[in-house]
């Protein structure tokens, strides 16, 4: 199958923003070859995706043999990570989702609203009185969702570099599994200790709440260790990549950041907005995975139980179907049944605080500084393409 494409499949330099030319004419269903030479298959249809992604014939269970894994290191480390919300299927699944769902509810997160619009005026207040030209994604990008999420799960901030860094070497397609595994167990250790003191004396946060569980027997100690490192890798990276990459696609279509600049008082506008970027954007460029359990007939083709599935997101995100004119980044366009956080039982668990984190980063930034620019050529901006999502290496930024 030397003509199978390669999956994640790169973007155009002239395009980023959109999925690659080769998912976009693929058709509904069809083969692609990903890092270890298997050959699951690809699904790029809205509606296929919104049948598909709550059918029980397919799994998230990452132990079974062909499950196709996202990168080497995550493949090495799947049989030895315990039961989670992110490698289970129903009832397991809703049992663990349960022991983690409270914080992430949207009225919890919308309660959040004046603390994170605090975090994001006094990085402002710092960027503007600091050097300029600067650096967003360090002076804005990293530090919003990475302060909001060390409060919710009572992690000190302090710590931010160690575990940023650990996250990175974690996630990345670059990563071998000697390295993968080391980063996880650093993280592991860190947050386990951390949950120790937190079971003796806890706080008002995640871990001290995922403590009481592990004390009453609802969960393991190592559940918790493992749901806290994944609330905390993706509770920080994704956001960070999505107030960076929104400002960068904004600043690439004006008439779009004035409209927001010119709307930025109107929250119901400001929300729509937000769910354009994240359908335009679609960080998540590995796909979401599963294997077939049984026999599938999807568009005349049979998807044999034991076959790997990716469903390519931004394919979704970017099918005219469901998105007519889906290279137009359209602010007023109803936009909220995007699969940016993925669909079903499995869709991100923290989509109602990454939502409140960038609608408030979305109707502040470019208010309070409405000269905003880029201090270089687009050309010249670094894309960090390495990770499960995509982002930016670093977006100078001049006013």
């Amino acid at each position: 199958m030397s003509d199978t494409p390669y999956y994640p499949m790169t973007r155009q330099a002239t395009c980023p923003f959109a999925p690659a030319a080769a998912i976009r004419e693929a058709e509904p269903v069809s083969k692609v070859r990903i890092w270890d030479g298997s050959t699951p298959w690809l699904l790029t249809r809205h509606a296929d995706q919104r049948d598909l992604l709550n059918d029980p014939r397919l799994s998230i269970d990452e132990k079974k043999p062909g499950y196709p894994h996202m990168t080497k290191s995550r493949a090495a480390m799947a049989p030895h990570i315990p039961e989670l919300i992110v490698n289970t299927d129903p009832p397991e699944h809703t049992r663990l989702r349960r022991t983690v769902n409270a914080p992430f509810m949207v009225k919890r997160v919308e309660a959040l609203r004046p603390q994170i619009q605090r975090v994001i005026d006094g990085l402002v207040d710092q960027m503007l009185a600091g050097p300029n030209p600067a650096d967003l994604v360090q002076a804005i990008g990293l530090p919003v969702p990475t302060l909001v999420i060390t409060e919710i799960l009572g992690v000190p901030y302090e710590d931010h570099e160690f575990f940023q860094a650990a996250s990175r070497r974690a996630i990345s397609h670059d990563t071998d599994p000697d390295d993968g595994e080391q980063a996880g167990q650093g993280l592991g250790e860190y947050l386990g200790a951390l949950l120790a003191r937190k079971i003796e004396d806890p706080a008002d946060d995640v871990l001290s709440e995922m403590g009481v569980r592990v004390k009453a027997g609802e969960m393991t100690f190592a559940e918790a260790v493992v749901m806290g490192s994944a609330i905390l890798i993706a509770g920080h990276e994704t956001s960070a990549s999505m107030i960076s990459l929104g400002t960068l696609a904004l600043l690439r279509n004006p008439a779009a950041l004035e409209l927001l600049r010119d709307n930025s008082d109107d929250p119901k506008f400001v929300a729509n907005a937000a769910e354009e970027l994240l359908r335009y954007l679609t960080i998540v460029h590995s796909g979401i995975r599963r294997i077939a359990v049984e026999d599938i007939e999807l568009h005349g083709t049979t998807i044999k139980a034991g076959d790997g599935v990716i469903f390519e997101l931004a394919g979704a995100n970017y099918d005219p179907a469901a998105f007519p004119e889906p290279d137009q980044l359209d602010l007023t366009r109803p936009a909220r049944s995007h699969h940016a956080f993925g669909y079903g039982a499995h869709q991100c668990l923290g989509q109602s605080l990454a939502r409140v984190e960038l609608q408030v980063v979305y109707s502040t930034l470019y208010r309070r500084i409405p000269t905003l620019a880029l201090a270089v050529p687009f050309e010249e901006v670094e894309f960090a393409m390495e990770g499960v999502a995509y982002g930016l290496k670093s977006l100078p930024v001049t006013w």
